[in-house]
């Protein structure tokens, strides 16, 4: 427990609010919404959320722990780390879902090299295990700071160009496309939460155990050919991924206020 609504009787009555204000605040400064301008003062939160001023405190409090704002005495508390998002509505580059040139995004290159391939990656590029594969590791930068441990596996054929090309500087889907003519078609995603060990650690420059978003993306070209596999470790406290969901209707089976027959 860090202390910050623990305690009496007060304090637990606090923390329903607190979630509430923390919530809507959070959303505020991952939208950008107060850009380079401080945040309102603890009276203007607390009189916007009909809130005391222990509700709010507690809420900055938090955001803090987020490394999501920072109080410079005499001044305000500013926003400092946005989070990057990362859209799931599209088969996208790093680059293309931020709209960013190459100045934001840097890839600090670890590994680019041929290997033969594992059962696991074999497997997902429908390939005879032992098959020589290219793979890439590449630490992501944006705005010079770590955001996420690329590993990415290609078939030979595919990937071998890539080699000879600047990896530092672009998104492997834009060389693919641009610069082999290849073009992607559509990718099947996992999505889960792990924490990070320490060699991956040490590459964020988070503490161990540091939450992480993992990524497990395989990548078919337009003709269904599966050709790049991505294990991607995310910084939980720079990114977040969202998407645009659609519900297609459902019928009603053996709802009581369902039409007979």
């Amino acid at each position: 427990m860090t202390g910050i609504i623990a305690g009496g009787r007060g304090a637990s009555s606090r923390v329903a609010p607190v979630r509430r204000v923390r919530d809507v605040l959070r959303t505020r400064i991952l939208t950008g919404l107060y850009g380079t301008r401080p945040l309102p003062s603890e009276a203007e939160l607390a009189a916007e959320f009909g809130a005391s001023r222990n509700v709010v405190r507690d809420v900055l409090a938090l955001l803090r722990m987020e490394g999501l704002v920072d109080r410079i005495p005499g001044v305000g508390t500013f926003v400092v780390s946005g989070k990057a998002v990362q859209g799931l509505d599209r088969l996208r580059g790093l680059a293309e879902c931020f709209g960013t040139g190459p100045d934001r995004i840097v890839n600090q290159v670890l590994l680019a090299d041929t290997m033969p391939a594992t059962p696991t990656v074999a497997e997902r590029l429908e390939l005879i295990p032992g098959t020589e594969v290219i793979a890439l590791e590449r630490v992501r930068l944006l705005d010079g700071q770590p955001l996420s441990l690329d590993a990415s596996y290609l078939p030979a054929d595919i990937g071998r160009p890539l080699l000879e090309m600047d990896l530092t500087r672009h998104d492997v889907f834009g060389l693919l496309e641009g610069e082999l003519g290849l073009p992607l078609g559509a990718a099947a995603l996992s999505i889960e939460a792990i924490a990070a060990d320490r060699t991956v650690a040490d590459l964020l420059r988070v503490p161990d155990g540091f939450p992480l978003l993992f990524l497990e993306r395989l990548t078919y070209t337009d003709a269904g050919r599966p050709i790049d596999l991505e294990f991607v470790r995310f910084r939980g406290d720079r990114m977040s991924l969202a998407g645009w969901l659609h519900r297609t209707p459902q019928p009603l089976l053996n709802h009581p206020y369902s039409e007979r027959g």
